[in-house]
């Protein structure tokens, strides 16, 4: 067996442990009780964070001293949340609606999108990687669009935010979802297949239909369509891709090249407008009538009416 990079980074340094055992010992506790383990560890590091600030106390936790590097602290945690017991019962319901029951400004430090846990990507430095996660329909998942590929690889200046980064987020998220749907590995692509190119090949094969690489990819878009039409039913718009509070707001502290980085909201409004202009939708986030017949989703038509007037 090997330890799950994302839930090490969670249990490890986010909440500021470095006891590799009791990082271990956490990942089994989640797996027992069924718990997500990054969504697990980012929210014992939102309570550490409350406890550090003075927003929970020794006695809201049951007597636990929950400061960042507290590996005892870390389990106990996780053993209150499985069982849902005092502090764990409001922890469980994770970071959004913790946040909304403690107030007292605990809002602002729970790291989430669209009610997602954070994964281990510090947005405020990624800013391609940023409007990909914003945008994501169903919140912070780094499977959803690997876009922090072009930023950690200096495809791009990861600390500005310009144009263009809207098409690169757009035509990764199409992609991933067909490697979703073909169902291969994300993370061997460009090195054991080559994206589009061989799974039009390999679905020629098995399915007998001719197919181009971008009549294969309009499928990808199409799936990302529907999940964008599914969330603007339930309520969800431009006003839910946007990012944690921490990262708009609290610019890198440490030393060296990245020193002061921040998402303004400036610079997620010119994300945004960009991402929706490479998608054909309004500056609502709002696929356009004209979008939906030009993918052949017109039965869908109904999902959109009077949303579309920005």
């Amino acid at each position: 067996t090997r330890m799950e990079y994302e839930t090490l980074w969670a249990m490890g340094p986010y909440c500021g442990i470095d006891k590799l055992d009791a990082v271990i010992k956490g990942m089994e506790l989640a797996n027992y009780y069924g718990i997500d383990a990054i969504s697990a560890g980012v929210i014992v590091g939102f309570a550490m964070d409350c406890y550090e600030r003075g927003i929970l106390t020794q006695k809201d936790l049951d007597g636990i001293e929950a400061n960042f590097g507290n590996s005892e602290a870390l389990l106990k945690l996780l053993e209150k949340m499985g069982k849902r017991e005092g502090i764990g019962d409001i922890l469980a319901e994770g970071v959004r609606i913790a946040g909304q029951k403690i107030g007292k400004g605990a809002e602002k430090l729970a790291q989430h999108i669209k009610g997602l846990e954070v994964t281990g990507y510090d947005l405020r430095c990624l800013k391609t990687a940023a409007l990909g996660f914003a945008v994501s329909f169903r919140g912070a998942d780094h499977n959803r669009h690997g876009a922090y590929a072009f930023d950690v690889k200096g495809k791009v200046n990861r600390l500005k935010a310009e144009k263009g980064r809207g098409k690169m987020v757009r035509d990764m998220e199409d992609v991933y979802a067909l490697i979703d749907s073909f169902i291969v590995c994300k993370f061997s692509r460009g090195t054991y297949y080559k994206e589009l190119a061989d799974m039009t090949k390999l679905y020629s094969l098995v399915t007998g239909i001719e197919m181009t690489p971008e009549e294969l990819k309009k499928s990808g878009e199409r799936i990302n369509t529907v999940a964008r039409l599914i969330n603007i039913r339930e309520g969800l718009g431009r006003k839910d891709d946007t990012l944690p509070w921490k990262v708009m707001n609290m610019p890198i502290p440490d030393e060296g090249p990245v020193k002061g980085a921040v998402v303004t909201q400036e610079e997620l409004d010119l994300l945004l407008d960009d991402y929706y202009e490479s998608r054909g939708w309004t500056l609502e986030g709002v696929p356009t009538a004209e979008k939906l017949k030009e993918i052949g989703m017109d039965e869908l038509l109904s999902t959109v009416e009077g949303k579309q007037e920005a």
